[in-house]
């Protein structure tokens, strides 16, 4: 096998190089930016720009703003050979990482909160749900990547989650030349019986959580009680002595704000970690393999992606999740914009990819988005013996990547509005 190397105008003059003959750091260079919402929040966007090559690349500085999906951060995109193989076709890639993911974390908020001397958002403390997202996350990351690029209108591209917003802005918006959606279901839970009971029983379960969490409360603000009544005459003496009298410290309460998705992966991975011998390995894969098929993706590519890959995803996501399953719906609540009513205005090229064993996206579920849009260009495909995870980063992403790179090409050659070329100073 021979090595990766940085292809230099002397070879690249005798054939074209293949993405496995070019070494990944000779493809971009990296950088990061900040966009502010609307509501307060500092989003952090990762950029991979093309460096020019010596061989041909057929989408070059072509922007592309990319998306995660529930509890996801930029590893899902960068645990594997997604980003290398569209910087190869020359993409300019932009990594946005919603609120509370990754770079654009609760501690960044606190941070320039602190710094800048200005309230932090309101929702911080895990108080934002689907309509955030769709309302002010993804508009500020739109708008940042078209100013940084100075065009016009930008490629979108979601897993999962991301996917589904997507669909929902390219509904109501003009800024994208091309959607792409990896694994985005447009009926959610439709074919997946269990996602559907869980969504059913979902209402149950917070009130249960709450319940636990209530009853321990009570118990800390007891014992909280009981520990003043037995020090009371020693604290008072104690503050009298110090010149004040200042009140004990009040108990801190448990919440139920967020699931913390991030530490159930990581305990999933040490598991992995435990089981050595292949069998044990095998037993635990097939637990996984609703949601990955360990056959096309690498163990460690998996085991580091469940390391790193994971965010704590607020409750109110997962109960507007639960709720759109349960009246199957896609409803941004605040305006009440319905998603799938817009598809019907979905003209911009799109591909719809999905894994033929991922009960989240399947042809059911993604098939009224295909039938309702009216693109001229309109790709709908499974990806034979994939799931939902290694969609972005296993053994077929470069299968992917070169259907992205047809889409973005067809638009680059079809442009019939306003060119979404650099404007010339």
């Amino acid at each position: 096998m021979r090595l990766p190397v940085d292809w230099s105008a002397e070879e690249a003059a005798g054939r074209p190089p293949s993405v496995d003959e070019v070494t990944f750091r000779s493809l971009y260079r990296k950088s990061q930016y900040t966009v502010e919402t609307a509501d307060g929040w500092s989003l952090v966007i990762t950029r991979y720009r093309p460096v020019p090559q010596a061989f041909h690349q057929p989408v070059y500085m072509e922007p592309l703003l990319v998306v995660h999906g529930f509890s996801q951060n930029r590893h899902c995109w960068t645990s594997g050979e997604f980003v290398k193989n569209l910087l190869f076709f020359g993409a300019d890639i932009h990594i946005l990482e919603l609120r509370g993911h990754g770079k654009s974390s609760v501690a960044l908020q606190r941070e320039l909160a602190r710094s800048s001397g200005r309230e932090p958002p309101p929702d911080l403390d895990y108080g934002w749900d689907l309509d955030t997202y769709f309302l002010y996350d993804l508009p500020a990351a739109v708008s940042a990547v078209k100013r940084v690029t100075r065009r016009s209108r930008i490629f979108y591209c979601g897993h999962s989650m991301g996917g589904m917003l997507g669909y929902g802005y390219a509904g109501i918006h003009d800024d994208f030349e091309g959607l792409i959606t990896i694994g985005a279901a447009c009926d959610v839970g439709r074919g997946f019986p269990s996602l559907r009971a869980l969504a059913l029983f979902t209402p149950l379960l917070m009130l249960m959580a709450d319940g636990a969490l209530g009853a321990v409360n009570l118990k800390r603000r007891a014992w909280h009680a009981g520990q003043r009544l037995l020090s009371a005459g020693r604290a008072r003496l104690r503050r009298a002595e110090r010149g004040g009298e200042r009140g004990a410290a009040a108990p801190t309460f448990a919440r139920f704000d967020a699931v913390p998705v991030d530490s159930l992966l990581k305990l999933l991975e040490r598991a992995m970690a435990r089981a050595e011998d292949h069998r044990l390995y095998g037993r635990l894969a097939e637990r996984m393999s609703w949601l990955s098929n360990p056959t096309r993706v690498e163990r460690e590519a998996i085991r580091w992606l469940l390391r790193h890959g994971g965010e704590p995803e607020p409750r109110r996501v997962i109960e507007q999740f639960a709720r759109w399953i349960r009246r199957n719906e896609m409803v941004c609540y605040r305006t009440g914009y319905d998603f799938k009513g817009g598809f019907s205005k979905l003209r911009v090229p799109m591909a719809i990819f999905f894994g033929d064993m991922d009960p989240l996206a399947t042809v059911e579920s993604t098939r009224r988005v295909y039938r309702s849009a009216q693109s001229d260009y309109l790709l709908w495909r499974p990806v034979k013996g994939n799931s939902h995870i290694e969609l972005t980063m296993g053994h077929d992403i470069r299968q992917v990547c070169y259907d992205i790179k047809n889409l973005i090409e067809y638009a680059r050659s079809h442009r019939l509005h306003t060119p979404s070329l650099p404007r010339i100073r």
